[in-house]
């Protein structure tokens, strides 16, 4: 996307910090109307146009302060997680649906902290997936022009991409093996090999599979929702607590008449209090703005 603000280097004048200058930058790109808005989503959705989606984005990139603020550590500053919250707002942009009667500012809030959360439990791996500029450009972008190339030739193979997407081709095969690791298994034996001894199979990309982008997406909503499970569960005490446990999150969870034989009420103050429950839940989900996709 052109021109947006990108957080202050090392460079800024030594009397003002990185983040108050990123921060004045933000602050000349004024806030839209909920009319203007809809318009602007709609022109992007139907007609793909870039500069109103730069517009959407640039209006929002104080939202993605807001919340990056709340997952500020003393381990990652608060730049680095605005960094990663602007991918967010980027993907947030770039499926929003305006006909679905939501706010750009509530859809585009999962995606900014799931991308946010998404860098925090990098930061906490062992093993990153992608931690250079060549690496991360792969992993959004690879699977995307895989599935390109396979549109015109037989294969996509990995000097291709990589021409194509302008990086190494050592990065291009790295970054396969990588992606795909979790679908293989150590145990099974691998009897493909190419002819200069290497494991083909840790370089195979279905075509047929799921994109990048879609996986992605669906590992973020699954990470965020079991974090804001895990808060709420925090929020609850005695016997609430216990019925939350037992009922919604137990892999076998008791029946509703065994919830009542075991605090001496009734099956339906037993079905009475699990509404509750989860009325609370979800005006908690509600409120960090994950419902309203």
């Amino acid at each position: 996307m052109r021109n947006l603000p990108v957080p202050a280097g090392p460079s800024a004048l030594a009397n003002v910090s990185p983040l108050q200058l990123y921060l004045q930058e933000i602050a000349k790109y004024p806030l839209l109307e909920p009319e203007e808005e809809f318009e602007l989503a709609r022109k992007h959705f139907e007609e793909a146009d870039v500069t109103s989606a730069h517009r959407l984005i640039t209006s929002n990139l104080r939202l993605v302060v807001k919340i990056a603020n709340d997952f500020r550590t003393a381990q990652v500053t608060l730049l680095d997680l605005i960094q990663e919250g602007n991918y967010g707002l980027m993907q947030a942009v770039k499926k929003f649906n305006p006909y679905k009667g939501v706010k750009l500012s509530s859809y585009a809030a999962w995606w900014i902290r799931a991308y946010i959360l998404k860098y925090l439990m990098e930061q906490k791996s062992q093993v990153k997936i992608a931690t250079t500029a060549a690496q991360r450009k792969l992993f959004y972008n690879l699977q995307k022009e895989t599935d390109r190339l396979l549109l015109e030739y037989d294969t996509a193979d990995p000097k291709r991409i990589a021409a194509n997407l302008d990086v190494t081709e050592k990065d291009v095969i790295e970054m396969q093996k990588r992606l795909r690791a979790p679908d293989l298994s150590l145990d099974a034996p691998v009897d493909i090999h190419g002819e200069d001894g290497e494991l083909r199979g840790n370089f195979l990309i279905d075509p047929r599979a799921e994109s990048i982008d879609d996986v992605l997406a669906a590992k973020q909503i699954q990470d965020l929702f079991s974090l804001y499970l895990q808060e709420f569960q925090g929020q609850l005490a005695g016997r609430d607590r216990e019925i939350f446990d037992l009922r919604l999150l137990a892999e076998t969870p008791l029946t509703l008449q065994e919830i009542g034989d075991k605090y001496g009420f009734s099956r339906e103050r037993a079905r009475q209090i699990e509404t509750r429950i989860l009325q609370r839940l979800k005006e908690f989900v509600s409120q960090k703005g994950t419902l309203d996709v």
